[in-house]
C-alpha cells in the first residue's frame, strides 16, 4: 500500500494556514495543502518533516508536527497521514513544486471548485479546531 502525507502548517498566531496552488495533476489549478510520498523505509513522521523541508524550506526546528489522523483508500491501495503543526516563529517559505501562500481561515474549504481533496481540507481544519488547545498546548 502506498503512503502519502498532508501537512497542515499554521502560522504562529494560528490565523493562517500554508496552502499551495497545484501546478500539476492531480488537482492542477486547485488550492491544496503541502505534502507528498512516504518513501520505503521512512516512518510517517520522517517523511512529513522531509516533505515539509523539500516543499517549503520549513525545518524541524521551526515546527512540531502532530499526527492528526489518517485516511485509508482500500480500493486505491493507498493511505494518507495528516499532520498539523504551528510555527514557533515567522519563517519565510519558498518552493518550486507549487505556488505557496498563506491563507486566512475564513474560506469555504469544502468548495471543491477551489480546493483539492473532495472536501477533506475542510474536514481536517474542523478536526484541528476540535482539538486545537490540546494539540498545540506544548508548542
Amino acid at each position: 500500500m502506498k503512503g502519502y502525507n498532508v501537512l497542515m502548517v499554521y502560522n504562529k498566531e494560528m490565523d493562517k494556514l500554508l496552502m499551495c496552488e497545484r501546478l500539476k495533476d492531480p488537482y492542477k489549478g486547485l488550492r491544496n495543502l503541502v505534502g507528498g510520498k512516504i518513501e520505503k523505509g521512512e516512518t510517517g513522521s520522517e517523511a512529513a518533516y522531509r516533505e515539509l523541508a523539500e516543499e517549503t524550506t520549513i525545518s524541524k526546528e521551526d515546527i512540531t508536527l502532530h499526527h492528526l489522523m489518517d485516511f485509508t483508500y482500500h480500493h486505491q491501495n493507498c493511505y494518507v497521514e495528516v499532520y498539523a503543526g504551528r510555527l514557533n516563529r515567522d519563517v519565510p517559505v519558498s518552493g518550486d513544486e507549487n505556488i505557496l501562500y498563506w491563507s486566512g481561515l475564513d474560506h469555504n474549504f469544502f468548495d471543491t471548485s477551489l480546493y483539492a481533496g473532495e472536501g477533506n481540507i475542510g474536514h481536517m481544519i474542523e478536526q484541528v479546531n476540535h482539538v486545537r488547545d490540546r494539540l498545540f498546548s506544548g508548542d
